[in-house]
């Protein structure tokens, strides 16, 4: 290995299925809300007098059944009524709440007022919400301060301002499952996107994995090929001192094969590699003795870096074997300060190349490698200089 100019080395620091539907909200138990349901009902049923089958006693019974149905309404799904129908039953629901505290004598009437006016806050928009309150305090209030029918005359008008209260308490509510479900939106979208990244990752390594091996098995047994079919070639002339070459050949092309495979196995599970060790290393056990340049500040770089521009050598160098066998080789590699340059050059042959080139995979996997890195990579034909008529690779990684 020869040096351009002096190198100084610098060290540097380095979920719920698809279509599951929506998840419940936290503190949305639908059995603690008919649990109030039916004890409201259960202590009305107790309480509210008098109920009967004949005059005033019928007419309680009959509100008191309409505002059972409309407070025990509250626990159906919000997906399965539409906004207008909740409002109207609503409405009607406050209705009845109010003319059952005007015809009722005794009892918690005014309970289905409280229960119906927060269950609006939580169900419909703020502005309904507050309008439909400001009705039921308005009718409630009006039904106890002129004593609109032969109601519990114990019961204060103020009491019937307070029963549009709860809206607030509803609306709070509201906001709160709101912003829950849009917390647990944010987070099965950000599982979507992490599933999506790992696919993308594991696809990523796969490509990785399959240009690997193809380096190692489609550049290996080319080279071994190459030398089986010449020793058959020389059989027919009966020259078995080149036939023991090409077979003695063959064999060491199968030890350096099983070194590559060694080394790839070894760089698929390292995060850190020397470049400049392990270039220099596959230089010379390519024949290329001297063969490799330095130019610039030696420095480490990123794992996926050092893997890539070995891979691309290992290509470039195979290639050149194939191709211009006996022809002159040269490796430069530049350290820039925003990248790092790697060229592989060779002349022309000095001996007849086998036929069968390789797999067209080569020039494509080295492009697949940079691109991955944004970098680029141009390879052709030498048009000057000693090499000319030769083939030159050239990669630019930034880094």
């Amino acid at each position: 290995m020869r040096y351009v100019r002096p190198v100084s080395a610098t060290q540097s620091t380095p979920s719920p299925e698809p279509g599951a539907g929506p998840r419940p909200v936290p503190g949305q138990d639908p059995r603690v809300r008919w649990g109030l349901n039916l004890a409201v009902i259960v202590v009305g049923a107790l309480t509210i007098r008098p109920m009967g089958f004949s005059g005033q006693g019928l007419a309680v019974t009959c509100l008191f059944v309409v505002n059972s149905a409309a407070l025990l309404a509250r626990s159906l799904p919000e997906q399965r009524v539409p906004p207008r129908a909740a409002l109207v039953w609503l409405t009607l629901g406050i209705a009845a709440a109010a003319a059952l505290i005007g015809v009722s004598s005794s009892g918690t009437g005014y309970l289905f007022a409280f229960f119906l006016a927060g269950h609006a806050g939580h169900r419909l928009e703020t502005r309904p919400a507050l309008t439909l309150a400001a009705v039921c305090s308005l009718l409630c209030t009006g039904v106890l301060y002129f004593h609109l029918g032969p109601g519990d005359p114990d019961l204060p008008w103020v009491l019937g301002l307070l029963t549009g209260v709860p809206v607030v308490v509803g609306i709070l509510n509201r906001s709160q499952r709101q912003a829950v479900r849009a917390a647990l939106s944010a987070a099965e979208s950000a599982e979507r996107a992490a599933r999506a990244e790992a696919r993308t990752a594991v696809l990523t390594e796969r490509g990785r994995i399959a240009r690997d091996v193809h380096d190692v098995l489609a550049h290996s047994l080319a080279g071994i090929n190459m030398q089986l079919e010449l020793a058959d070639a020389l059989l027919d002339t009966g020259d078995l001192e080149k036939v023991r070459e090409a077979n003695d050949k063959a064999h060491g092309l199968v030890k350096e094969s099983l070194k590559q495979a060694q080394w790839t196995v070894h760089a698929l599970r390292e995060d850190a590699l020397p470049l400049l060790e392990s270039l220099t290393a596959m230089v010379e056990s390519a024949g290329h003795h001297d063969a490799l340049t330095v130019t610039g500040t030696v420095r480490e770089v990123p794992a996926r870096v050092t893997q890539n521009l070995l891979r691309i050598a290992q290509e470039a160098l195979t290639n050149a074997a194939r191709h211009a066998p006996g022809g002159p080789v040269g490796v430069e590699l530049t350290f820039a300060a925003a990248s790092i340059t790697l060229r592989v050059r060779n002349g022309r042959a000095t001996r007849t190349a086998t036929p069968g080139g390789g797999s067209g995979m080569g020039l494509i996997g080295m492009r697949e490698r940079v691109a991955l890195l944004g970098g680029s990579v141009a390879a052709g034909p030498v048009t000057e200089g000693r090499d000319e008529g030769g083939w030159q690779v050239k990669a630019v990684i930034p880094g």
